[in-house]
C-alpha cells in the first residue's frame, strides 16, 4: 500500500518524504481547500522538482478540491502555464467540471476524486472510473466492508482512504458551520473550525426526568453558547441518527493496517496539511515503520517504539472512525490538540570538510583582532572593558574548540535553545538520541564562536559529538505542557 502524507510548504515536502512517505499532497494557493496552510506559489516549483530528483519514485499529488465558482475556473486555467511547471503526478478533485480541463492541459497526470466528493458507493466508484479517474479517496463514512465490496466490484479502480488525523462531523466535511459563525466557508479552503470551540449548553440537566430530558433535545429549545461569543446562541437538536455538532474523535488505524490492506485499499492518507513539520515527520514515521513489520521488512518489536511516539505529538482522542462501526465516530470530543514537545529546530547538511576548516580559521582571526584590541587599548580602557566582559559574558564568547570525532551541521532554531538544555534528536530511522549536555555546542558561523543561546533568525551551526541521519530533527520539552489539561490556543 501507498503511504500519502501532507504536506502544508515545501519544506514539510521534503521531512513527508524523509521520513518515508511514498507520495505527499500539496495545495496551490486559493485553489486548496486548506487556503490557511501555506501551501505552493511563485517559483517554488524548482524546490519541488529538486524535491522529486533527490526522492526519486516519490509521487506527487496536487489538491485542486475546492467548489470551483465562475471566476475560479478562470483564475485556474488563465494560470495553467505556471501550474504544469510543477512536476505532478495526480491531481485530487471534487468537482467535476475540471475534469476536461485537466484531461487537456495535463493528459500524463493522474485524476483521484476527493473525498469531498463523499464517494461512499460502487455505482459512484464506477461513474468516477467512466469519466477518466483512476482513484478515489473514499469518504471517512466508509466502513471497511463497504470498501472490500467497492473494491469487488471495480477491482481495476484505486482506493484511497485516511489512516490517521482529523475527521470533520458533517459528511465528508461538508460543513456550513464555520460559514455560518465566521463568514469563512470550509468549501472555499478557509474552514474556522468552529466544531471544536469550548460551547456550554444552557440548561441544567439534572432537574430533569428522562421524558422531559429527551423531548427538549428534540425540540430545539437547547442552546450552546461560546466560551469566548457570550450571546451567541446555537440551537442543539437531536434527530434520528445524530445528536451532537461538536468535534469528532481523531483517527487512528495504524493498529489495524492489515484490515485496510486486506478491504482492498491501495493508499493510506495521512491528514493534516495544516499541521506542523514535527506532526508530519514523525506521524508519518510511525507508519512507515508499522507498514513495513507488516510487509516483513522489519520486526514488529522494531516498529513498535516508532508507533508509541504517536502519543508525542499533537492530538486529539482518537478512534477508528466508520471504519468497523459507527457508533466509535459518533462520540464527541472537545478542544485543541497539544504535545509535550516542541520543535526546537531543523538541522540540515552536514559541514563539509573545507567549511569546518575555515570556520576553525574563523575562530582564530576572531581571537587575534580581539586580543589585538585588547593590547592597543589605554590600561584603563582595556580594565573598563575587561569588566565589562566579566559582567557580559555574550559579548566575549569562547571560541569554537577542536574536537577529534565531533561533526557539524546547519541548524534553523525554531524556538529557543541553550546549550546544556535537555534535547532530543529524532531522525527518520533512530526514534530519539538524548545526547549528554557536555557533547554539543552552538557555534556562530560568522566568527567561530560558541552561541550562549539560539533561537529563531539566527545563523547557527551544531557541533556535536553524534552522528545524525539526514533530515533529523530537534526536539524539546514543552515545560508548559500538563498531561490532561488543553490549553487556550488564542483563537
Amino acid at each position: 500500500m501507498e503511504l500519502l502524507s501532507p504536506a502544508g510548504n515545501v519544506e514539510k515536502l521534503y521531512y513527508a518524504y524523509a521520513y518515508g512517505a511514498d507520495a505527499a499532497y500539496i495545495g496551490l494557493k486559493k485553489f486548496s481547500l486548506r487556503v490557511k496552510a501555506d501551501n505552493f506559489y511563485e517559483d517554488e516549483y524548482k524546490k519541488v522538482i529538486a524535491l522529486k530528483e533527490k526522492f526519486p519514485g516519490r509521487k506527487l499529488h496536487c489538491a485542486l478540491n475546492i467548489s470551483f465558482h465562475n471566476s475560479d475556473i478562470d483564475a485556474f486555467i488563465s494560470n495553467i502555464d505556471y501550474f504544469k511547471a510543477y512536476p505532478i503526478d495526480a491531481f485530487i478533485v471534487q468537482d467535476i467540471g475540471l475534469v476536461p480541463i485537466l484531461q487537456k492541459y495535463f493528459p500524463d497526470a493522474a485524476l483521484h476524486v476527493s473525498t469531498q466528493a463523499s464517494c461512499v458507493n460502487r455505482e459512484a466508484v464506477k461513474m468516477y472510473k467512466a469519466m477518466g479517474f483512476s482513484r478515489v479517496v473514499l469518504g471517512r463514512e466508509a466502513s471497511l466492508k463497504e470498501i472490500r465490496e467497492i473494491k469487488d466490484a471495480v477491482p481495476d479502480m484505486e482506493l484511497e482512504a485516511f489512516c490517521h488525523g482529523a475527521m470533520c462531523i458533517a459528511y465528508a466535511g461538508r460543513c456550513l458551520m464555520s460559514a455560518y459563525l465566521t463568514g469563512r466557508s470550509a468549501q472555499a479552503g478557509a474552514c474556522s473550525h468552529s466544531c471544536r470551540w469550548d460551547f456550554d449548553v444552557k440548561l441544567d440537566a439534572t432537574k430533569l426526568t428522562p421524558e422531559l430530558s429527551r423531548a427538549l433535545s428534540e425540540s430545539g429549545a437547547l442552546v450552546l453558547e461560546e466560551h469566548k461569543r457570550p450571546g451567541e446562541y446555537l440551537p442543539v437538536y437531536q434527530g434520528e441518527d445524530f445528536t451532537a455538532i461538536l468535534s469528532s474523535k481523531d483517527i487512528r488505524m495504524i493498529e489495524h493496517l492489515k484490515d485496510m490492506k486486506d478491504a482492498g485499499l491501495d493508499s493510506l492518507k495521512i491528514e493534516g496539511r495544516m499541521k506542523s513539520v514535527y506532526y508530519v515527520a514523525l506521524v508519518t514515521r510511525a507508519y512507515r515503520k508499522a507498514l513495513d513489520a507488516m510487509e516483513g521488512k522489519i520486526s514488529q518489536e522494531e516498529a513498535e517504539p516508532f508507533i508509541a511516539e504517536l502519543e508525542n505529538v499533537s492530538h486529539r482522542e482518537s478512534g477508528t472512525g466508520f471504519y468497523y462501526n459507527r457508533s466509535e465516530a459518533d462520540i464527541t470530543v472537545s478542544g485543541a490538540t497539544d504535545s509535550r514537545y516542541e520543535l526546537s529546530a531543523e538541522i540540515s547538511e552536514e559541514i563539509s570538510e573545507e567549511e569546518r576548516d575555515e570556520l576553525f580559521k574563523k575562530a582564530r582571526n576572531f581571537d587575534q583582532e580581539r586580543k589585538k584590541e585588547l593590547e592597543e587599548m589605554h590600561p584603563e580602557a582595556r580594565k573598563a572593558r575587561l569588566k565589562d566582559y566579566e559582567l557580559h559574558p555574550d559579548k566575549n564568547p569562547p571560541l569554537l574548540p577542536e574536537k577529534e570525532g565531533w561533526f557539524m551541521y546547519r541548524i534553523t532554531a525554531l524556538n529557543m535553545i541553550h546549550p546544556g538544555d535537555e534535547i532530543e534528536f529524532i531522525s527518520p530511522d533512530t526514534v530519539s538520541i538524548k545526547p549528554e549536555k557536555d557533547s554539543w555546542l552552538l557555534v556562530n558561523p560568522e566568527n567561530g564562536t560558541l552561541r550562549s543561546w539560539v533561537c529563531d533568525g539566527h545563523d547557527c551551526i551544531l557541533y556535536t559529538k553524534t552522528k545524525l541521519q539526514k533530515g533529523s530533527l530537534i526536539r524539546m520539552e514543552d515545560k508548559d505542557y500538563k498531561s490532561g489539561v488543553i490549553r487556550d490556543s488564542g483563537r
